[in-house]
């Protein structure tokens, strides 16, 4: 059974060609904006996000980049940003304000359709660029909660390392890897969450004020109007 998606995106080459190229994905909404999206409130496995979508002289109210992802989080949407972003500082700031994973536009359709239907089916995608960060942060201590193995396949993976490979390494299937893998992504991103832009700058070795995204989670206080009282 396909998974019920949701896209937001403003080219509308790609908002109607997504479901033609990516047949495993059941889109049921495709829309250019996540105000018309929460507007409409489809139920869908996941919502597959932009992070750049409009012109802020244009349409300076609609919500982009942290502040989409985090308006979709906080109407329990579950939300892959799929988006030519590169910048992995802001890649991972999407994974610490909820991302469950970041999937490149510029991969070829097989392969980003493949990682869509891992992070639709509960899984998580991490981007070898802010594996490298959360490498570099383990070796700082700023994330200490991993064991000795979930640190050798962090290490090989932050190398660019296939999965085939390491199994071979530490001498375990490539099904048991890919499952070691899965519960430390999950644990890597909610730890990724509670660091502060100060911490990560100090572990980074970047000035203070160079993380220019938000970081931490939006606040109780912050809750948009729409997702209270809808039942999601």
């Amino acid at each position: 059974m396909r998974p019920p998606v949701a896209v937001v995106d403003d080219a509308s080459l790609i908002r109607e060609s997504f479901a033609l190229l990516l047949t495993g994905l059941d889109v049921v909404a495709a829309v250019g904006t996540v105000e018309e999206l929460l507007h409409r409130r489809p139920a869908v496995d996941l919502v597959l996000l932009d992070l750049h979508l409009a012109n802020l002289e244009q349409q300076p109210d609609v919500r982009q980049g942290i502040a989409a992802l985090r308006a979709l989080r906080s109407c329990g949407y579950r939300v892959c940003v799929y988006s030519q972003e590169e910048r992995r500082l802001v890649l991972a700031a999407c994974i610490a304000a909820g991302a469950s994973g970041v999937v490149s536009k510029a991969l070829p359709i097989g392969r980003a359709e493949q990682l869509l239907l891992e992070v639709a089916s509960g899984g998580t995608v991490v981007p070898q660029s802010v594996v490298g960060i959360l490498e570099v942060l383990v070796r700082r201590n700023c994330i200490t909660l991993l064991s000795e193995r979930q640190r050798q396949i962090l290490h090989g993976r932050a190398r660019g390392l296939s999965y085939a490979r390491i199994a071979e390494q530490l001498f375990v299937s490539e099904s048991t890897l890919r499952g070691y893998w899965l519960d430390l992504t999950r644990s890597l991103s909610e730890s990724l969450r509670t660091l502060t832009p100060g911490e990560i700058e100090q572990a980074l070795g970047l000035a203070p004020g160079d993380l220019l995204e938000p970081w931490a989670g939006e606040s109780a206080a912050g809750r948009d109007w729409w997702c209270v009282d809808t039942g999601r």
